[in-house]
């Protein structure tokens, strides 16, 4: 058998891709007081792996812990014990370091500065030679809105809350990141703001950059996420994609008007009724309750696909936790 004979049959085995993010039984603990002798639980063991290319969300209510575990990350603070890593490097290693992209919940630039004066600095910092800056520029400030002469000119101090958000996410593509932090990113943003921020988010997804951020408006995670956590009290109660948290089951919500209650009650479930109209979910075959409808008397008037929204599963999971 010849060689090539031999690679068909056996093919050389691939290498797995290296996660992007890998946490294992991360922990932080404060201590608090006037003698430091109570302690703060703000994430507790926390577990997660986030692959290449995957848009990572994580929910959870204001002090839930999601800023601490991005900050753990980040190497902004240490950890109390467990482990993580980054593009397949330890936390603080210079070259992950390289190409990660951060975007603060609030962040503070040099106000007297303009927009193309800060992204040139940045540039700088990462050792970007400035004939590269300047186109680099360019493409970042078409692809955040901020292109106008006049926006490119503004000072900082000078922008809107939107346009300030979207000069700190320009600043943190600016070396091209491998993979992307943001904190609140959506946080204070009128509606076109946030649509804004998510496209720009849904374009870093098509490129292949492995997003992770944290939110608490559940529509845009919902919208955008590969996959989701939930953060409650420190702890990872719930991670899955849409699909596993949500399940696939679908259910119908109908409407109309005529027939009998008696009648009706074997087919839908939370059935109403106001006056000669009723409304509830379906609990059978949609096709055998259509052709059931003018056995009674009734018509419909509305027959809508459902399923439990995210908002109503975070809810439930966080209602279901211990005080």
């Amino acid at each position: 058998m010849t060689t090539e004979s031999s690679e068909i049959l056996n093919p050389p085995a691939t290498t797995p891709a290296i996660p992007a993010i890998t946490v294992e039984n991360l922990t932080k603990t404060y201590r608090t007081g006037f003698w430091l002798n109570q302690q703060v639980n703000s994430l507790k063991a926390c577990s997660l792996t986030v692959q290449t290319g995957e848009t990572f969300g994580l929910l959870g209510a204001n002090g839930a812990g999601k800023t601490t575990l991005l900050k753990l990350l980040l190497g902004i603070i240490q950890p109390t014990s467990g482990t993580a890593s980054l593009l397949g490097h330890d936390l603080g290693d210079r070259l992950s370091r390289q190409k990660i992209g951060y975007l603060p919940e609030n962040a503070y630039y040099y106000d007297y500065l303009t927009g193309w004066e800060l992204l040139d600095f940045m540039g700088s910092m990462f050792g970007i030679a400035a004939r590269h800056r300047t186109d680099r520029i360019a493409e970042l400030l078409d692809l955040v809105g901020l292109s106008q002469l006049t926006a490119r000119k503004k000072q900082i101090r000078q922008y809107s809350k939107g346009m300030v958000q979207r000069i700190g996410l320009a600043q943190a593509l600016i070396n091209d990141p491998e993979l992307v932090f943001l904190d609140e990113p959506m946080s204070g943003l009128d509606p076109v703001g946030r649509y804004q921020i998510r496209e720009i988010i849904l374009t870093l997804k098509q490129q292949g950059k492995t997003v992770f951020f944290n939110s608490h408006i559940l529509s845009d995670v919902e919208l955008i996420c590969d996959r989701i956590g939930i953060l409650h009290r420190g702890e990872l109660i719930a991670i899955g994609t849409l699909n596993e948290l949500l399940g696939t089951d679908q259910t119908f919500q109908v409407s109309g008007h005529g027939g009998s209650i008696e009648k009706l009650q074997p087919w839908i479930k939370h059935l109403e009724l106001q006056n000669n109209s009723w409304h509830g979910t379906l609990s059978a075959d949609p096709q055998a309750f259509l052709k059931f409808l003018p056995e009674i008397n009734a018509s419909l008037v509305s027959m809508n696909l459902s399923r439990q929204t995210l908002e109503e599963f975070f809810i439930s999971q966080i209602q279901a936790q211990p005080n």
